[in-house]
């Protein structure tokens, strides 16, 4: 990977590689672990709408994970899972020259995991989840949109998510209120 230039970030020098993939493959997210972590193991290929498919990944892995931890055990995975993918954006950001490349879908994995801790283990409780939380996180209704411009890196590309994650609960517990479902 050559470096292509220099530019201002955040306070922060970037260094942009022309060998950055316009469309990433499998060989781009197999070169590098962060890579492979921001892209959800591949999830982020898809062609059409990744984040729908980043979101998606969540479910398998609430459903393996989800019955085998405690809640503090689920919260510190979560946890590290968001630090994780911090990293994870914030080198695969940097190396594509995009700091939110939509290919980048560990943001979506880890809020969603969030919400299905919350979620009724319904599917149909799920299901209106998963299609609340994508309302969210592609509307980016005040502060979302916010966030996602004052935090850089791979940090602003998790918060915005937890931030959509966070409103998705809203109208969960609003819902399951107003019909005591």
């Amino acid at each position: 990977m050559r470096p292509a230039g220099r530019s201002k970030r955040g306070g922060r020098v970037t260094t942009i590689s022309v060998d950055a993939p316009e469309r990433p493959g499998a060989r781009f997210i197999v070169s590098h672990p962060a890579h492979f972590i921001a892209f959800g193991g591949g999830a982020g290929l898809a062609p059409y709408a990744p984040g729908t498919f980043g979101t998606l990944l969540a479910l398998p892995l609430y459903w393996l994970a989800g019955p085998l931890l405690s809640p503090p055990a689920y919260f510190c995975v979560l946890a590290a899972l968001f630090v994780l993918g911090a990293w994870a954006c914030d080198v695969t950001g940097r190396a594509l020259g995009r700091p939110d490349h939509g290919g980048m879908v560990w943001d979506e994995t880890v809020a969603f995991l969030l919400v299905l801790f919350f979620t009724p283990v319904h599917g149909y409780w799920q299901a209106f989840a998963f299609l609340v939380f994508r309302l969210f996180d592609i509307l980016k209704p005040p502060p979302i949109r916010y966030y996602e411009r004052t935090f850089k890196g791979g940090w602003g590309v998790m918060i915005d998510d937890v931030a959509a994650a966070f409103y998705t609960l809203i109208v969960l517990a609003l819902v399951r209120a107003a019909t005591g479902w």
